[in-house]
């Protein structure tokens, strides 16, 4: 079964967060929610508290993941990138090769890494200056290589529905959309 981890910083946007979490789940991948912040319980930019799965550790620790997930939202992106572990468990995953996505003001991570070097991505708008090496698309998602961006709220589903089809059938996703009326919002029923 894949493994996904998902790092939550103080101030992580809510649906970039959560929803992917809850489609990953719902399509039959492990999910954990992993807390930067030296607890288990992270605040969210609009002042929600979540309580992650894991607190962070080592960056080995996430050695084992197929896809490593880096939320948008403010400060979070910021804390994201001040927090050595995760930069440290970015690059290495990378260097083996291994999934990455990041959404909405989260992708600037991966840009100070050098990890979008030579890429397309998206992100929200007006953080494209943080993409440094990338071609910015204005996608709602972006895919290049083991690399995965998102533009921001409302591009979630879609990108998440998308991560999900890394591990999952084309049906079983299509089955997911049907049951979580993604697939009537797109007109597709």
């Amino acid at each position: 079964m894949a493994k996904v981890y998902e790092f939550l910083a103080t101030g992580f946007e809510e649906i970039e967060a959560l929803a992917p979490v809850d489609i990953l789940r719902r399509g039959g991948i492990e999910v954990k929610t992993v807390s930067v912040t030296g607890s288990e319980f992270v605040e969210s930019s609009h002042g929600v508290t979540v309580k992650a799965d894991l607190v962070f550790t080592r960056p080995e620790d996430y050695a084992d993941a197929d896809l490593l997930l880096l939320p948008g939202g403010m400060p979070g992106s910021t804390n994201l990138n001040a927090h050595e572990g995760v930069r440290a468990a970015l690059v290495a995953q990378n260097a083996r090769g291994a999934r990455i996505g990041a959404i909405c003001a989260a992708p600037m991570v991966l840009g100070s890494l050098g990890l979008l070097e030579g890429r397309k991505a998206t992100c929200s708008p007006g953080f494209e200056k943080y993409l440094t090496g990338a071609t910015y698309t204005a996608e709602l998602f972006e895919e290049d290589g083991n690399i995965t961006t998102g533009e921001g709220p409302a591009a979630t589903l879609p990108y998440a529905y998308h991560l999900l089809s890394y591990f999952v059938s084309g049906q079983t996703v299509a089955d997911l959309q049907m049951k979580m009326q993604y697939a009537h919002l797109m007109g597709w029923q």
